[in-house]
């Protein structure tokens, strides 16, 4: 059996035997050379990096353009560094599933190095700071989430990590921002060089919101003693310390098993999953689908890798803002989430399965090309038509890729705002478009409250995947019965009313009262949530 580390790489015909492709670049001088002189670190070690990012530098590798690759850190999730880099030196097996049932299986090898963003462990701090005071550091970038940017909860305030970061000061930070932050500080003592600092998180104007954490945390230590007046203004000068915005697109679903077993009859050993202390399902293999796309916004001030070499689309933030509404807000984003919390409650386990109930399909089919379509703008590096074609007929109905809508269904208190706020803003900020007559985005929005009882539509109990919020907002329903239209009294109206969760005031509106009657027709009792669907639809 082959296993996956930097010895088993010197006898390529066993892996070319097992369909393996290797990297095509001197390993070990490559590991050497990052070290010594880093320019890309990366926070976020999940599989979105794994699949995507680190591919992205491999392929440079590969094509002898550049030298160095990438050290990995996580603020988060330290297992995932210790349990699937190190026991694989930093090697990831990328298996790309396409439609067709093939498999291409790809030895990610450009990751040079990993380290804990953990400021209680001296060694891990001394090698970051190493790595951030370094003159040739280019690139720091992200793929965090998006609730690893936020500082506050929905009420406004602090959250509690954060508190105390800002009264500790840098030497003690804990939460992303305030550890890169921290990091920050020590490379303007270090001679304040210029550095991008990229967030490819999936997420409406990425950039702007790691750029206001990191200032916000800064102002406040200077405010209080911790860091000096000059510090802010190097980080709030785009000179020298970017912001570039970007928008990413590539489906990492949690490893399956039958890819795993695929694997081990190729001959590859040890490719079983674990669960981090975090909770993490990963695995030494990324599944992946093959279509992919990273827009960057050009702004790097210290020089950075020709990721256009790679595929990347590098140019100017409007098109970066274009490109990602179209897929966040429209084309991908929205349709995902509509999958995800109906799917669950109609009792789906694969959104490829989702795609073949002719409700589901006409319900992202309306959301996505009548509801959102007419406010999309082109960004003329990609056509929205094509791509919300290349979603709704190749990549979603895909049967060989293993997304489950629980998966999509995380965080989505965190994300309503912009997959369907966007939208909502545009309709009643315009003279030609009405809110009156969407449908199908209402009919998502109360899907997702309804999906908050925990109770599918055939009065089974149901888990409801993380969200930072969900303890709150099912607080805030818990006298909401899901077979008895007559326990709802008004319990959405703070929900709906909360601007900070949908970007504006649903209540001030009549999509608020849509929402409530959607919701109310889906407490009928079992099948009521199709019987909605399918009016929804119509």
């Amino acid at each position: 059996m082959l296993s996956l580390n930097r010895q088993s790489l010197k006898d390529p015909q066993a892996w070319e035997a097992a369909g393996v492709t290797l990297p095509h670049f001197d390993l070990e001088q490559m590991i050497q050379d990052t070290k010594s002189d880093p320019i890309w670190i990366h926070f976020g070690s999940g599989n979105i990096f794994r699949a995507f990012i680190a591919r992205l530098q491999q392929d440079l590798l590969n094509q002898g353009l550049t030298q160095r690759g990438i050290i990995a850190s996580d603020t988060f999730d330290y297992d995932i560094l210790h349990q699937i880099y190190t026991p694989f030196d930093n090697l990831t097996l990328l298996v790309s599933l396409k439609a067709d049932g093939t498999l291409d299986k790809d030895i990610i090898a450009s990751v040079a190095d990993t380290v804990p963003a953990d400021s209680t462990d001296p060694a891990a701090m001394s090698k970051l700071r190493r790595i951030f005071t370094n003159p040739g550091l280019q690139l720091i970038s992200f793929t965090i989430t998006e609730k690893g940017y936020a500082l506050r909860n929905l009420k406004g305030e602090y959250l509690p990590v954060v508190t105390a970061d800002l009264q500790a000061g840098p030497e003690h930070a804990h939460h992303a921002m305030s550890m890169v932050t921290a990091l920050l500080w020590s490379r303007f003592q270090a001679g304040a060089g210029p550095v991008a600092m990229c967030s490819m998180d999936n997420c409406s104007h990425n950039g702007e919101k790691l750029r206001n954490s990191v200032l916000e945390i800064a102002r406040t230590w200077q405010e209080a003693g911790f860091v000096s007046a000059g510090f802010t203004a190097y980080i709030a000068d785009e000179r020298q310390v970017s912001f570039p915005w970007s928008m990413i697109d590539k489906i990492t679903p949690r490893p399956d098993a039958t890819v795993q077993a695929m694997l081990t009859e190729a001959g590859i050993a040890d490719m079983a999953p674990i669960v981090t202390a975090k909770n993490t399902f990963i695995a030494p293999f990324v599944n992946s689908e093959v279509p992919q796309y990273l827009v960057i916004e050009d702004r790097f001030p210290n020089g950075r890798p020709p990721l256009e070499k790679a595929g990347v689309y590098m140019t100017d933030r409007d098109t970066v803002n274009k490109t990602e509404r179209m897929k966040v807000t429209t084309c991908l984003n929205p349709l995902h989430t509509a999958l995800a919390v109906t799917g669950c409650l109609l009792g789906y386990e694969r959104i490829s399965q989702e795609m073949k109930d002719p409700d589901l399909k006409a319900l992202v089919e309306k959301i996505g090309y009548k509801e959102g379509m007419p406010v999309v703008t082109d960004p003329g590096i990609l056509s929205p038509l094509d791509f919300i074609h290349e979603v709704i007929d190749v990549r979603l109905p895909n049967p060989f890729m293993p997304d489950t809508p629980q998966r999509i269904a995380t965080d989505t208190s965190q994300k309503v705002g912009i997959r369907y706020g966007e939208t909502i803003k545009s309709y009643l900020a315009s003279d030609q478009l009405k809110v009156d007559d969407l449908t199908a985005i209402p009919f998502a929005i109360a899907a997702w409250l309804r999906y908050l009882l925990a109770v599918d539509d055939r009065g089974q109990a149901m888990d409801c995947s993380s969200d930072p919020m969900l303890d709150t907002l099912q607080q805030q329903l818990q006298t909401v019965k899901w077979d008895d239209p007559g326990s709802y009294l008004h319990q959405l109206q703070p929900i709906l009313a909360n601007p900070t969760l949908f970007g504006s005031d649903l209540t001030a509106c009549s999509l608020g009262e849509r929402i409530e009657a959607f919701f109310v027709e889906m407490l009928a009792g079992p099948g009521a949530v199709r019987q909605t669907l399918k009016k929804a639809v119509c």
